[in-house]
């Protein structure tokens, strides 16, 4: 084994348990804010009503001509207090699943596509595009759906406990 110059094989150390835990701080953030959101829509009743100031289907129907898939928003409109029910209770699944990092790859899959569902109907129109903050949750997304939960997750204590009765 050869050391370099300067204590080189502990800073190679240091780099690899940074790598593995470069994606946490995102985790965390997006697993609270999506768990926070979620559960902010749940306990607000004029959110889950169908029409009223505050309404997920008030708020359907001031974006559905300006949305980049309208069709969406009318299977919205259909009914508005269950789809309100649908993305609050995915918010708390893709929130809790992230933090725990369990099924993490399906649950940052299923915060992309709420974010993509997002930026597609409410954000669309969003002029300049980075004033919408659908977008930027959406590719904040996806090195979690690329990479997982490789650290502090029960994926990972799974593999582990795969691993060892190999």
């Amino acid at each position: 084994m050869a050391h370099t110059v300067g204590g080189g094989r502990g800073r190679g150390a240091r780099r690899e348990a940074l790598a593995r835990y470069a994606l946490l701080p995102l985790r965390v953030f997006l697993g609270v804010t999506f768990v926070y959101a979620g559960l902010d829509k749940l306990t607000d009743a004029r959110f889950t009503a169908a029409t009223g100031p505050g309404s997920v289907g008030e708020l359907m129907r001031s974006v559905r001509d300006a949305s980049a898939v309208p069709w969406l928003v009318d299977q919205a409109l259909r009914d508005p207090a269950p789809y309100g029910y649908a993305i609050a209770a995915g918010e708390v699944a893709v929130g809790l699943g992230t933090l725990a990092g369990l099924l993490a790859r399906v649950a940052a899959a299923g915060g992309a596509l709420v974010s993509l569902s997002l930026w597609l109907t409410v954000s669309w129109r969003s002029d300049p595009y980075y004033h919408g903050n659908d977008l930027a949750y959406l590719m904040a997304w996806l090195p979690l759906v690329l990479a997982g939960a490789p650290v502090l997750s029960v994926d990972a204590a799974l593999a582990a406990r795969r691993r060892r009765s190999r």
